[in-house]
């Protein structure tokens, strides 16, 4: 760095740390208090966003991990488990990632509250699950939700619902950081508020937040001081993510000092998760990759299903007295997401981020398992919830799996158009939701309904040009058909 180059970040940095001032300035005290945590995490990241240019990895030096480093799934589970497991999960908290909005999906307030299955939200499906497990071990599995300032209100009214479950459940907040200006590189906020001018001023910083927000809260010492010694983290919209007793018996039967203290649960590949990040080895230590990390001549190559075997499915195993000492000596180092966004006023602002999965580089023992895709069932679109919603999928004590009469466990691939986008439109679109139990792939595009009892089979492509309606009647049954044009039956 220049001296010049270094005169400059000197003065972004003690602009921005003026501006923060004053921002904090403008709120009362409490507020003030939690806000100052944030904004020294921010700060953090700021003056390591003003050092680091260009991407944060030397292509030439990525190696593949290691075979002893990704463990098959059926190796571990080949253990088998000892009579006392509930005395290893009195030992687990279960995080869920609860600070995701539904708006990619058509619907206001938080996205787990969205009905996935039989009138059950995402949050539902948590509660049962994490409940049936204490009640068949007679364990005392606690429900941990990571919110964000979009989701916490919302989210703890609905919590009452389940005080008379056999969950107890605990919700930190991950931290509020400001937007930056892409220019000025200083905050778009005018004051603390959270409406008005200030609406699209401030963001949750990623999942990778966790760590810092988890600490501050003092719900890490809380579960410390109760004996809790791991944590199994997952998106609450990945269906797939339940806990898993073959790998929670891999950690706790480790001796302690090999105790391993990260599991990133992997998946393979197919052609639909290219985006996904990946483990590799670099300077002797496993790492996540992620797709904002290639240099921009190397992306096809990250996105190949050669090179790049497996993907980070975001369901972890980490040890509390783990992140404890890295927080203690602030030694957990997760690389910095640049996330630029326009706001709907057309400014340009960016984002620091960072994933809850880098920090697998930190953690002594680290080890990938590669799992059954049937641990990776994420509802981001109408297209997933589709799926779930079909007779593809069993639902029992709040977990999905695949249905006995598939003949082949592959999940179909499943495209709806526009119309399916939002939640509401989707369901007005099904009389009920069709047979899929032999289905490989669905188009669907345009103005499309389906009638009650429908069934689909193979290779089924629906397309309505625009300005024509197609209407699927009901008891139809489509195998392997190509569907186009306008097709409407009324009743006489």
């Amino acid at each position: 760095m220049t001296e010049f180059q270094e005169k400059l970040r000197q003065q972004h940095e003690e602009s921005m740390h003026r501006e923060l001032e004053a921002l904090l300035n403008t709120a009362n005290k409490p507020e003030a208090e939690i806000s100052r945590k944030d904004f020294d995490g921010f700060k953090k990241l700021f003056h390591r966003f003003l050092q680091v240019k260009g991407p944060s990895v030397e292509w030439e030096k990525i190696n593949r991990p290691p075979e002893d480093s990704i463990q098959p799934y059926d190796k571990i589970k080949a253990k088998g488990l000892p009579d006392n497991i509930a005395a290893s999960l009195n030992k687990l908290a279960v995080v869920k990632l609860n600070g995701g909005l539904g708006t990619s999906m058509g619907c206001k307030g938080p996205k787990s509250l969205i009905s996935v299955r039989n009138e059950n939200t995402f949050l539902d499906l948590t509660v049962q699950q994490i409940e049936h497990l204490n009640k068949a071990f007679h364990a005392d599995v606690p429900l941990v939700l990571m919110n964000s300032f979009n989701t916490d209100d919302d989210t703890k009214k609905i919590l009452q619902k389940y005080k008379h479950h056999q969950v107890k459940i605990h919700t930190f907040n991950q931290s509020r950081y400001p937007r930056i200006n892409k220019e000025s590189l200083l905050p778009i906020a005018k004051n603390m508020g959270l409406t008005g001018e200030n609406a699209e001023a401030w963001y949750p910083p990623g999942h990778g937040d966790i760590y810092a927000s988890f600490a501050n809260s003092g719900l890490l010492d809380k579960l410390l001081a109760e004996g809790k010694e791991y944590i199994f983290v997952s998106n609450i919209d990945n269906l797939g993510a339940t806990v898993d007793l073959f790998i929670l018996h891999h950690l706790m039967s480790q001796p302690a000092d090999k105790r391993c203290e990260f599991i990133m649960e992997v998946t393979d590949k197919t052609r639909a998760d290219v985006k996904g990040g990946t483990l590799i080895q670099y300077d002797d230590h496993l790492r996540l990759l992620e797709i904002a990390q290639v240099p921009k001549a190397h992306v096809d190559e990250f996105k190949s299903v050669t090179k790049f075997k497996i993907f980070n499915t975001n369901n972890l195993w980490i040890s509390l007295p783990a992140i404890k000492r890295l927080q203690e000596k602030n030694a957990m180092d997760l690389e910095i997401i640049v996330n630029p966004k326009t706001l709907d006023g057309g400014l340009n602002v960016i984002q620091l981020e960072t994933a809850v999965g880098a920090a697998i580089k930190s953690f002594n023992n680290a080890l990938g398992v590669n799992v059954p895709r049937s641990r990776f069932l994420p509802v981001k679109t109408s297209s997933d919830l589709l799926l779930v919603m079909s007779n593809l999928y069993s639902l029992d004590a709040g977990s999905l799996t695949m249905s006995k009469q598939r003949e082949f466990p592959t999940t179909p691939h499943v495209k709806l158009g526009s119309s399916f986008t939002k939640v509401q439109e989707f369901l007005k679109r099904f009389e009920s939701i069709p047979d899929m139990l032999e289905l490989d792939h669905l188009t669907v595009s345009g103005d499309v309904t389906f009638g009650k009892n429908v069934s689909l089979k193979g290779t089924v492509i629906i397309i309505a040009n625009h300005g024509d309606r197609i209407d699927i009647p009901a008891g139809a049954m489509l195998e392997n058909k190509i569907v186009s044009g306008n097709l409407r039956i009324l009743d006489h």
